[in-house]
């Protein structure tokens, strides 16, 4: 790590983007470049020490799609513990064994930015992800983002 890096906090964000559409919800789901498994997944990526996991979600958004820093994001109450050998690079000391997973749901328009750590993403509906998603942790989180938008309960919203 150079000193201009800031200190990865231990904890992680996913971000679900979507969009409402006449016959449901549909979802971005970002496939990873090969080299780091080329599986297809939501946004995701580690906090900064000093932010909060609202912000580490909006920072993670907008390096990884494009999505605006002022976005309105909806704290999803799924969480999921990830084993830190899965954090390439990141130890926190012999006690931490797993961080905690947070997750958002992000309204946003069809644009797209990729980063250089996706090689594509496509808008699909909840059962398609569903089909793709690599992680349990996604698909949990999709679950609930897709529940609370076809009942109208997007109400856990945060700004923080």
């Amino acid at each position: 790590m150079t000193p201009a890096q800031p200190r990865r906090a231990p904890f992680q964000v996913l971000v679900l983007p979507y969009r409402p559409e006449p016959d449901g919800p549909r979802y971005a789901i970002l496939r990873r470049e090969r080299k780091t498994g080329g599986y297809w997944q939501f946004i995701a990526g580690g906090g900064h020490v000093g932010e909060t996991r609202a912000q580490a979600a909006r920072r993670e958004a907008f390096e990884e799609a494009g999505v605006s820093r002022r976005a309105t994001l909806i704290r999803l109450q799924a969480a999921a513990t990830i084993p830190v050998e899965r954090v390439s690079g990141f130890l926190w000391g012999p006690d931490v064994l797993v961080i905690p997973e947070y997750c958002f749901g992000v309204q946003m328009p069809d644009a797209i930015r990729l980063s250089r750590e996706h090689t594509e993403f496509r808008w699909v509906s909840y059962q398609s992800a569903m089909r793709r998603l690599h992680w349990e942790s996604n698909r949990t989180a999709l679950w609930e983002l897709d529940l609370r938008l076809r009942r109208g309960r997007s109400h856990t919203r945060s700004k923080s």
